[in-house]
Formats: structure tokens, sequence, C-alpha cells
């Protein structure tokens, strides 16, 4: 037995490790997500400047997504990936504090977000491998559940010691978690893992059929999958800009302090996203995707409709409750469904990756499109126009289940 899984040698702790590993991620995962803006703003930086830097770390976060989600199919070393990616993240982050020149800044925050491209395909296909396709449901529920309260934990001690005693408090924060995060990821017996169901391979090795992964190409010509990260570049088109322009909102309307605001209405997404994650994946299990897939998609229409339609600064609770609805939902379901298409390709990994890479250009393209509305239009015209955009995936979703048998099989049958 080796130091890395000494007490640990049960799959039961491998995946309390598991669930440990998704909430000490948490804080990993982003870097100094929005923090960065405001240190980089304190050392005299434009606007455009930090709007630079982050645009090229966004850009280049986008373009090794998909091949990091080839590398995790095709490696054996997944453990060791995600531990080089926790410490290329904290050692890119850390060099932030010496090498704060635009060089310095835009080459650590490049490297911070190419390392973090590798941990969403890695903590799937290791919850794949030790669970299956059986038990996938569940665990995704949980897995997104622990890294939820990871978020709403680090957001609350970050705010606190950032606002005492500033940036470097931060660092520091993220230093520990990410130590405790290796410490979880050591504790994963790699015997537990089955790296052939990681990949997306039949669980069965008696059975017929192939344990041989398939030729990309069939995976880029996925109707179904293609589908799937259209409707998912819908959700996240309509959804990345809303919180932004309600803290935008609430600041020209009402005065209220930007800082605290977000804070407040980042906190209360992830509590509500817990619960609904536990709950989708029991749903999930017993119903199959569908319900909550389409349920995502309902719900942020909605969050629209109430952002725009009531313009009062406590409008905060009913949009963030519904958004903690929507994206835990989603959060769940993205994975899974992902799987269940790719099943027996060996190419999960990589079709989620390229998934994440569409959802993700949806999100970067969200602002733009919410800040056009509020500028030439109004606040509430941008709240409509947000919710407009997931009803045209939810229709694109509709219409291909009718003539896409693998695409309808995945979300709407039992797993």
């Amino acid at each position: 037995m080796t130091i890395a899984t000494v007490g640990f040698s049960s799959k039961e702790n491998s995946l309390v490790a598991l669930s440990l590993l998704c909430f000490f991620l948490a804080d990993v995962r982003d870097g100094f997500g929005p923090f960065l803006g405001v240190y980089l703003q304190r050392l005299g930086w434009m606007p455009d400047e930090i709007g630079l830097v982050m645009t090229i770390g966004g850009l280049a976060g986008l373009f090794f997504t998909p091949p990091m989600g080839a590398f995790i199919d095709s490696t054996k070393f997944k453990r060791i990936a995600l531990g080089f990616s926790i410490f290329l993240i904290l050692v890119s982050c850390g060099s932030i504090f010496v090498f704060d020149g635009h060089v310095g800044v835009i080459v650590s925050k490049t490297l911070s977000c190419v390392a973090a491209t590798l941990i969403a395909p890695t903590i799937n296909a290791i919850t794949l491998g030790m669970v299956g396709q059986i038990g996938f449901a569940e665990r995704l529920g949980r897995n997104e559940a622990w890294n939820h309260a990871g978020n709403a934990f680090t957001a609350i001690l970050g705010g606190f010691f950032g606002y005492i005693y500033g940036m470097m408090a931060v660092f520091w924060l993220m230093v520990v978690m990410g130590l405790l995060a290796l410490v979880s990821l050591l504790r994963i017996n790699p015997s537990h893992i089955d790296y052939a169901v990681a990949r997306g391979l039949f669980e069965n090795k008696k059975t017929h059929k192939t344990r041989q992964a398939q030729s990309i190409a069939l995976l880029l010509s996925n109707k179904a999958l293609l589908v799937i990260g259209c409707t998912l570049f819908a959700f996240h088109l309509g959804n990345a800009a809303m919180l932004p322009l309600l803290g935008q909102s609430a600041v020209a309307h009402f005065g209220i302090n930007e800082t605290s605001y977000t804070a407040i209405t980042i906190v209360l997404a992830q509590v509500v996203m817990i619960f609904t994650a536990l709950w989708a994946s029991k749903i999930i299990t017993n119903q199959g995707y569908g319900k909550v897939f389409l349920f995502a998609l309902i719900v942020l229409p909605i969050r629209g409709l109430v952002a725009g339609l009531w313009v009062d600064w406590l409008n905060v609770i009913p949009v963030q409750i519904l958004d903690g609805i929507g994206a835990g939902l989603i959060g769940v379901a993205t994975p899974g469904i992902v799987a269940r298409v790719l099943h027996g390709t060996g190419h999960v990994n990589l079709g989620l990756a390229v998934v994440l890479t569409l959802q993700e250009i949806g999100a970067s393209l969200s602002n733009a499109y919410g800040g056009f509305f509020a500028h030439h239009f109004g606040y509430s015209s941008a709240f409509y126009a947000l919710g407009v955009v997931p009803c045209l995936g939810l229709f694109l979703l509709f219409i291909s289940s009718l003539f896409i048998g693998e695409l309808k099989a995945a979300i709407f049958l039992r797993s």
C-alpha cells in the first residue's frame, strides 16, 4: 500500500475524499476570480488593460479546453494531471505579486486559465471511473453540492479576509484550499478507478461490446452532442450577464454598495445550488435527465421576467434563488447527458470539453449582448433579452429530439 492510499482502502473512503476534493477545489479553480480586477485597479491599471488580461486568459482557456479533455481521456495518470494543475494555478497566481507588470500578469493569468481547463474533465473522469454510468447521476449531484458549498464558504472567507488584510490574504486562503485539495486527491485510491469506464467505454468486460475507443472523427460528427452544445451556448449567453447587470441596476437605481451586494448574491445562489444539485441527482436517477434539463432552461426566462418587471433592490432574492435552481440543475445534468450520449465511444471527457467550450463562448458573449440592450434600451429590456435566448435553446432541443433518437434516449429515458 502506498502513502497515497494509507487508511483509505475502501471505495467509500475514496468517495469521501472525492467530495472533499470538490469542496476545496472551489477556491482554486477560478484563481483570483473577480479579486484580480480589484487588485490590478489598485495598482493603477486602466479598465481596458484589465479587460485585455481577462480576455487573453479566457481565450487561452477556450483554446486548450478540448485538447485537455482528449488528454484526460487518453491518460491513466489522471490524479497526477489534476495535482499538477492545482500546483500550476497556485504558482501562477502567486507570481502576480512578484511580476506585476503587464507581461508578467498576462503570462500568469494565461497559465492559470490553461491549467484550470484540466479540472472539470479530470473530476468528471475520476467520478465516472469510480461509480460507472448507473451511479453517475447521483454522484454528480454530490460533487456539485460539495463544490457549491466550497464556493459559498470561500466567498465569505475571501471577502472577509480580503477586506481586512488585502489581496495577499485571498491568495493564502487559496494556497490552504489548494493544499487540502492535494491531500484529498492523494486519498483517492487509484485502484478504485476503472480507466476504461472513466473515458466512457463499456463497463462489462465479458460482453461482446468493445472497450476500444472510437475515432475522434465520429465524435465530432455526433449530432446529439452538437445540439447539447448549442443548447448550453444559448443558456449561458442568457445567464452569464444577468448577475453583473443586476448589480449595476441596483447601484444605478438605489445606490447600493456593489461589492457587498455582489457578495450577497453569490452566496445566496451558491447555497440554493447545494440543495438543487442534491435534488437534481434524485430526479435524474428515478426519471432521467429530461425534467431536470428542461426545467433549467425554463427557469432562466422566468428569472429574466422577475428581474425586468420588479425593479427593486430586493429582487435579488427571487432572482438569485432562480439562478441557484437553474445553474444548479445544469451543472448536474450537463456531464451526465454527455456521458450518456457518448457512452461506448471512449471520448466522454473530450466531448464534455467541447460542450464546455461552446457554453464558455456563450458566457463570454453574454456581457456584450446584455450590455448592448442595457445601454440602448435600459436594464429591464436587457433582462428580457437575456431571458429570451434560452427559449431558443429549448426550442432547438425539443425539435432535435424528435429526429435524433440518440439525443431523445440520452435526455428522456431513465438512467
